[in-house]
């Protein structure tokens, strides 16, 4: 097939992405991630994760023992331990999502979970320093 039929074809057919999830837009994108279906507008529902999805980490910090070997695997250094504590603190905007640390947790103190809209322009944001608290 030459590239104008390819073309053609691409042009007639329905995209291959999900739509943006708009749940989590801020308010004044909201016109622009809305759909017209029948005459009313609605709202593009959020994307339904696969299952064991690796989003951002979850850490128990009353199961936690302190033992540091999370901080020492983590390939980003995106995990901070602190001694004076024996507790840890994970740097989402480091994390390369690879798990490592959950896995070798011997407590299961950190786990992923399915949260996924981490974007921002802060990497120091309250919501990407994961304490526990």
């Amino acid at each position: 097939m030459n590239i104008f039929g390819v073309l053609l074809k691409q042009l007639f057919s329905s995209p291959a992405t999900n739509e943006f999830p708009a749940k989590y837009a801020p308010e004044s994108t909201i016109d622009f991630l809305s759909m017209v279906q029948k005459g009313e507008v609605k709202l593009v529902p959020p994307i339904p994760v696969p299952p064991n999805f690796r989003g951002k980490v979850a850490y128990d910090r009353e199961t936690c023992i302190g033992c540091g070997l999370c901080s020492r695997v983590c390939p980003t250094k995106a995990i901070e331990f602190l001694p004076e504590d024996k507790k840890i603190k994970v740097f989402m905007s480091r994390c390369c999502f690879c798990a490592q640390c959950v896995d070798v947790c011997p407590v299961n103190a950190l786990s992923m979970t399915d949260e996924f809209m981490l974007s921002t322009y802060d990497k120091y944001a309250d919501y990407l320093i994961v304490t526990g608290e």
